[in-house]
């Protein structure tokens, strides 16, 4: 039995996802962004040892998340599931924060709770297909200078997500982390007309959190059934320690070196 952590998990993917490891006989905490969508995660998910709140779009709430989480221990995996898309924003919309509303929540509060929380044996990263169209530029991550477009912003997060999973690869060998496409599914986000039932996806999200085959016990990876691949550029060991730094900068948390020793599980 695993202890794990699904965020976003009071509907869509993420909820799938708690279901399939509960009756995996796993022991899930489950989140929402608040009091309302917790309850909807408890009715949905009976089985779950517990419903944490917290918004991810606010430094304080993720940070006052990660601290609620103490009660639940060290968790064995967790999955930052929790995403937002705004691809039809004709403009950037900022955060209490004053940051970029799609950039703080699919990634800069996956690093801060990663960042905050013991640090586990694995880490999923849910990324996209769409991370093949993102445009990375440390420099502007945020889109403060580039022309505005939705859909690049938040390809950009996606990319950056999986670039994640690549950075905390390294800095953490005794961690598997990686990145999932989970493919154009049938959720409020994905739409009505996607190929993909939110069941399937769930159950990649599921193996890579708790399976036991040779294939998911590895780490640094990109699980998708798409052709692209990110390049070499992209997974630079310099631009990934960049990312962390930029990271470590916007949240005033520094990831911590590897703590856990001997080989990942």
């Amino acid at each position: 039995m695993r202890t794990v952590l699904v965020t976003g998990s009071a509907d869509g993917i993420g909820r799938h996802a708690a279901a399939q490891l509960i009756a995996g006989g796993h022991r899930v905490i489950v989140h929402a962004r608040d009091e309302g969508r917790a309850a909807e995660a408890k009715a949905a998910l009976p089985g779950a040892a517990g419903v944490a709140v917290g918004d991810l779009g606010s430094l304080a709430g993720t940070v006052a998340l990660a601290g609620s989480l103490e009660a639940y221990g060290r968790f064995d995996s967790i999955v930052h599931n929790a995403g937002i898309a705004r691809l039809d924003s004709p403009r950037r919309e900022l955060t209490g924060d004053g940051l970029e509303s799609m950039f703080q929540v699919n990634v800069l509060a996956a690093y801060l709770l990663t960042a905050l929380l013991p640090q586990p044996e694995r880490l999923v990263f849910l990324s996209s297909a769409m991370a093949a169209g993102g445009a990375v530029d440390l420099a502007d991550l945020q889109f403060d200078r580039r022309p505005w477009d939705g859909v690049t912003v938040y390809s950009t997060t996606k990319l950056l997500d999986l670039m994640l999973a690549a950075a905390i690869a390294r800095r953490w060998p005794s961690t598997l982390s990686n990145a999932l496409d989970p493919g154009w599914v049938r959720t409020k986000m994905g739409g009505d007309t996607a190929p993909t039932s939110p069941e399937d996806a769930a159950r990649a999200e599921a193996r890579l959190a708790a399976g036991t085959d040779a294939a998911v016990l590895v780490t640094g990876e990109y699980f998708t059934d798409r052709e692209w691949r990110p390049d070499g550029a992209v997974l630079d060991p310099a631009l990934l320690e960049a990312l962390l730094a930029q990271c470590a900068d916007l949240t005033g948390v520094q990831l911590p070196q590897d703590a856990r020793g001997g080989p990942a599980a």
